[in-house]
């Protein structure tokens, strides 16, 4: 499968770049101490092999997924080959006890990369996702800054999001909070991070949906008015390498635009998709439609599709990956923009936003309102709109 024929493109946005600066990412990389989090993911595998490729000392990866972890292996040893460094994986939540233990007794890192993150729009959906999200997106970053920070680390990289920016879902916001919090953090040790696209056939993506529809021979849906970027995972590996290893502390690392570097709608790249799999999409008038008539339609080498509107919570109807007030450097990188504004933020208002996440916690009794409205407070121009509608209630 072409990856870059489907979104669009025929050539990797940071080719560019990455030839520019090879010889000084090599020189960083090379005999440095390496710990990716949450590197069993679809970014953080990309992460791990960036790094794994120019032979550091130490590359351990943790991860929550055991299986992928395996897998992560295993492509690895099959394609790379090995390193003379420690190359490592450990099945351990950022967020236990047993991750501080595990800090404190380890060989030491230079760099600390975080790509663990709940992702979806979909985890809004109820209370108890929501503070998960909130645990995994901005108190582990804390976490994970301050026990780096404790033990030495020279730098910090933690993945954000383009819907980072003027965000309308509480899986943006949640991001924008942890970027504010990444500002405060990095008065005491270097931060840097990246906004980017979406990753096309990540895991769990609407894209990687269509591949298991596919394979389960099962109809495909998207939404006809939702538009955004793509990348490729290995994209998305070199630009968390390049902000880890060549930005400045509190840079915001960000794909740069071109003319043929445009949004998408979900249900172009489906049809795209389908095609390249040999196959004519068919249009149906209903998801009920598309599961009845499933069967015969693909005998006759149709694939069945249901196109939508979207009514759900949280859908953005296109993707930005800066605000208006940031300040921008366009001219460092080819391919690469970098925001290079602090974000402005409270003190007060920053430990007045733990304050209230901690107080619901311990009340057992907390609503999505409630959470809502602490959002809204750190974020005052936080435009979320409650349809009362969510993914799991579509195909």
């Amino acid at each position: 499968m072409n990856t870059l024929r489907l979104i669009g493109r025929s050539y990797n946005l940071f080719d560019e770049d990455l030839i520019a600066n090879e010889s000084k990412i090599l020189e960083l990389v090379s005999n440095k101490r390496f710990l990716v989090i949450g590197g069993a993911g679809s970014i953080g595998q990309a992460v791990t092999r960036e790094i794994f490729k120019r032979n550091p000392r130490i590359l351990h990866v943790i991860d929550i997924s055991e299986n992928n972890l395996v897998e992560l292996v295993r492509d690895i040893r099959s394609t790379l080959g090995y390193i003379e460094g420690d190359f490592s994986t450990f099945v351990i939540d950022c967020g236990s006890y047993a991750f501080d233990v595990f800090m404190q007794n380890g060989p030491g890192y230079d760099y600390v990369l975080n790509l663990s993150a709940l992702k979806h729009v979909r985890s809004e959906k109820d209370p108890f996702s929501l503070m998960r999200m909130i645990e995994i997106n901005i108190l582990n970053t804390i976490k994970t800054i301050k026990i780096s920070h404790a033990i030495g680390v020279k730098k910090y990289f933690c993945v954000s999001t383009d819907k980072a920016a003027n965000p309308v879902n509480m899986m943006g916001a949640s991001k924008r909070i942890m970027e504010l919090f990444l500002m405060r953090e990095g008065g005491a040790i270097p931060i840097s991070t990246a906004r980017f696209a979406n990753v096309a056939f990540s895991d769990g993506s609407l894209l990687h949906g269509f591949q298991q529809r596919l394979m389960k021979r099962q109809p495909i849906s998207a939404p006809i008015d939702i538009q955004r970027y793509f990348i490729t995972a290995e994209e998305s590996g070199v630009l968390c390498l390049m902000s880890c290893m060549l930005g400045q502390n509190k840079d915001i690392f960000f794909p740069q635009l071109r003319s043929d570097f445009g949004l998408l709608t979900l249900s172009e790249v489906a049809s795209r998709f389908i095609e390249s799999q040999g196959y004519v999409p068919h249009i149906c008038e209903s998801e009920s439609e598309a599961r009845a008539k499933a069967n015969v339609f693909i005998s006759q080498k149709q694939w069945p599709c249901y196109f939508f509107e979207s009514d759900t919570t949280g859908e953005k109807s296109f993707e930005e990956f800066y605000t208006e007030s940031e300040i921008l450097d366009l001219t460092s990188f080819s391919g690469v923009g970098v925001i290079k504004s602090d974000l402005a933020y409270s003190e007060i208002a920053l430990d007045r936003f733990l304050g209230q996440i901690e107080f619901i916690k311990k009340t057992n009794t907390w609503t999505k309102g409630d959470i809502i409205s602490i959002f809204s407070e750190l974020l005052p121009n936080f435009s979320h709109i409650e349809k009362n509608k969510y993914l799991d209630n579509k195909m």
